[in-house]
């Protein structure tokens, strides 16, 4: 990766941490009035709608075999349905400081996964500093006394650690779908959420005796087209610009975001330490993403969609040219 494009590719990584970063905030408001699996249900279902709505606006279609259908199964399983299970348990029963820690472990599963199993990307000191370097920025965003609630509720914490792992599954596993581009692969792991969660709202919740107000809807709207569509195909174009770790590395800016949106709308206090963190953080994410010294530009190449024709349109949503996620 060269320059140029880092100079486009890292605004986009920040606007996928505030994207998904302020998915909290929108969950805090809807789950008041909307039940936790509907929520979900409604999150996928609206995501898959919108970018299925894209797909059509730009003359795509969606990929026929079967073995493409069958890896965004187990992508939409790293990425969604089982990342957002096992942590909405495991978060009942840790803190929420300690339990933003747990979930930025992405970029360490990642690098540790890469080196010893897959070895799909070329790892070095930066990269590794960059990782230790950030999970040091959450830890001081969040606070150092978060770390006192380790080995207590160890089945939470280890449910928070299982779904940075998976979320770490879906950054080294989506590098296999350059053959269909992101707009599609974004919208088959939605059509395969909705396929799951869907029925398992209706038969737990029975959504329709539900009567949400104007608020609640609003804010699930948000979080299924924003969130999650848009923020899809984000993740999906950077997933083949930035690589697995660069990727993940957006969960360090997360609880960063996190401090941000609560000074803005719940008068929370700004402090040294959070400062120093959110520094900590941000420079670990640019010692992961920084070009090597004389390596070759690796241009963000349009793939040719499962429609047969390569897109030109609006570069956030292009077509990408897949490596191994």
């Amino acid at each position: 990766m060269n320059s140029a494009i880092l100079r486009t590719e890292l605004p986009l990584l920040g606007l996928l941490a505030l994207l998904w970063g302020a998915s909290y905030l929108f969950i805090k408001v809807a789950v008041a009035e909307i039940p936790p699996v509907t929520l979900i249900a409604f999150r996928v279902l609206g995501a898959a709608v919108f970018l299925l709505l894209i797909m059509r606006g730009r003359a795509e279609t969606l990929p026929r075999d079967l073995r493409t259908w069958r890896m965004l199964l187990l992508q939409a399983v790293f990425n969604s349905i089982g990342a957002w299970t096992v942590l909405a348990w495991g978060q009942q029963y840790v803190d929420a400081g300690l339990a933003s820690v747990l979930n930025s472990t992405s970029p360490i599963f990642v690098l540790l996964i890469t080196a010893f199993v897959t070895r799909h990307e070329t790892l070095g000191g930066r990269k590794l500093a960059g990782a230790a370097l950030g999970i040091v920025g959450v830890i001081l965003i969040v606070g150092v006394d978060a770390l006192r609630g380790l080995g207590h509720q160890v089945a939470g914490q280890i449910a928070c650690l299982v779904g940075a792992a998976l979320y770490a599954g879906a950054a080294i596993y989506g590098n296999r779908f350059g053959h269909i581009g992101a707009v599609a692969t974004a919208t088959g792991t939605m059509i395969w959420a909705s396929m799951v969660l869907v029925p398992l709202a209706l038969v737990l919740e029975r959504p329709w005796t539900l009567s949400p107000g104007f608020m609640a809807i609003g804010a699930a709207v948000v979080l299924s087209v924003a969130c999650t569509g848009v923020a899809l195909l984000i993740y999906f174009r950077l997933v083949r610009t930035l690589g697995s770790m660069g990727v993940a590395s957006q969960s360090y800016l997360r609880a960063g975001i996190g401090v941000i949106l609560g000074m803005a709308f719940l008068d929370e206090s700004f402090s040294f330490p959070v400062g120093l963190g959110l520094v900590a953080a941000i420079a670990g994410v640019v010692l992961i993403n920084w070009p090597r010294p004389r390596s070759k530009p690796r241009p963000f190449v349009e793939a040719t969609g499962a429609g047969g024709e390569a897109s030109k349109r609006n570069p956030v949503i292009s077509n990408g040219a897949g490596g191994g996620t």
